[in-house]
This record gives structure tokens, sequence and C-alpha cells, in this order.
């Protein structure tokens, strides 16, 4: 295992079109529950405990070999917005192409076979960190650590933010992320002999009532 690949996965740089999303930043600014880092900071916390949970658990479970078709199908079930059923799979897709000319593996292939219009993102992640020799505890933070980050770089854009404030919210984070991670992990493992039930389904009503209306703006700087 090389404990570097998770750098690179983890990497903001690495084309798996993140940067084009916000998370639901930008519907929360706008809406006005996201207005400087001290709110940004309770966005954050509460993503990360709901979807950066649910997403963790999944993309760990793929990890372990679990079936992706299955969990492509729990998180379906969880993901009770349309839009961001589209988002995750969009996210997917383009994840995919990074991920098979980085780690080229025949889990990749297949699971590109099986759908070709892109499964969720976390199950994706998951296979791409099995790839690329990483744990599924790996697989969890690097999971865990993106559902903050995207929407903590997407409200510099959004608020003009300082890039110091939005980073400080991210290590005010960090031990609540090494509990989501842990979380997940031990949820995953779970999944193998109880099945996708043992996943968690926290959710967050108001994220899917934002990505549905974020997705009918005419204009917005991000597709989600």
């Amino acid at each position: 295992m090389s404990r570097a690949a998770l750098l690179v996965l983890a990497d903001g740089r690495f084309p798996a079109g993140g940067h084009a999303h916000s998370g639901g930043a930008e519907a929360a600014v706008k809406s006005g529950r996201v207005t400087g880092a001290a709110s940004l900071e309770d966005f954050c916390r509460g993503r990360l405990h709901t979807t950066g949970l649910v997403s963790a658990a999944l993309a760990a479970a793929a990890t372990l070999g679990a079936d992706p078709a299955a969990l492509d199908d729990a998180a379906d079930a969880r993901t009770p917005s349309p839009a961001l059923r589209v988002a995750a799979r969009r996210l997917g897709r383009q994840l995919m192409r990074a991920a098979r000319a980085a780690w080229p593996s025949a889990e990749l292939d297949a699971l590109a076979r099986e759908f070709p219009k892109g499964a969720h993102q976390p199950v994706v992640l998951g296979v791409t960190a099995r790839a690329a020799g990483l744990a599924a505890d790996d697989a969890a933070y690097c999971s865990a650590y993106e559902s903050v980050s995207g929407p903590a770089t997407a409200t510099v854009r959004l608020l003009s933010l300082d890039p110091f404030d939005a980073s400080a919210v991210l290590a005010r984070l960090a031990p609540e992320l090494d509990r989501v991670a842990g979380a997940a992990a031990a949820a995953a493992r779970g999944v193998l002999d109880h099945g996708v039930d043992a996943l968690p389904a926290a959710s967050a009503p108001l994220l899917e009532i934002g990505a549905q209306a974020h997705a009918a703006w005419p204009v917005r700087l991000f597709a989600s």
C-alpha cells in the first residue's frame, strides 16, 4: 500500500471535477444561511455529519470489495433529490476518467462498463481507492474531507471569503472529521456481514431542497 496515493486522490488539483460543484454552498449563500466564516463552519459541520458520513461509508465499503451495484442502489436510496443524484453520477463519471488514467484496474473498467453514465461518486471513489492500494479508512477520510473542503473552497469565490479563514474552518473541523471517518469505516465493515442496510442513512433536508432550487436557476457559478 502506498499511503502517498491518498495525497494524490485527495488533492484538489486531481481532475475529478469537484471544482465545478459547491456542495450546496451556492444555494446556502443565496438563501443567507452562509454569510461568513462562522456560518460556513456550521454549514460544513452539518454536511460532514450527514452527507459526509453517508458518502464516506459508501466509499469505504466499496474499498472493502462490497458489490458496487448494491452500493449504488444504496446511494440512490439515500439521495432523495434528483438533482443531487445527477450531480453525484456526473462527478462519478469524471472521477472514473481520472482514476482509470492514474490507476488502471480491471475493477474500474468493469464499473465503467456497468455504469456508462456514471455511478455515484462515493462508490467510484471507493473502487478507485482499492485500485490505488488504499485502505477503507483512507477512502473514508478522503470522502469525508471532500464533503467539507468543496463548500469551503466555493465560499471563497461566492463571498470573497478570506482563504485563511476558510482553511481555519477546515482545521477546526479536523477532530470531527476523524470521528466521522472512523464511524464510516466501521459501518462499512458491517456491510460485508449484514449488507447495505448497515450503512448510515443520515439526512440533510435543506441540502436536498436547496439542490432542487439551485438546479432551476438560470445563472449559477457552480453545477451543484
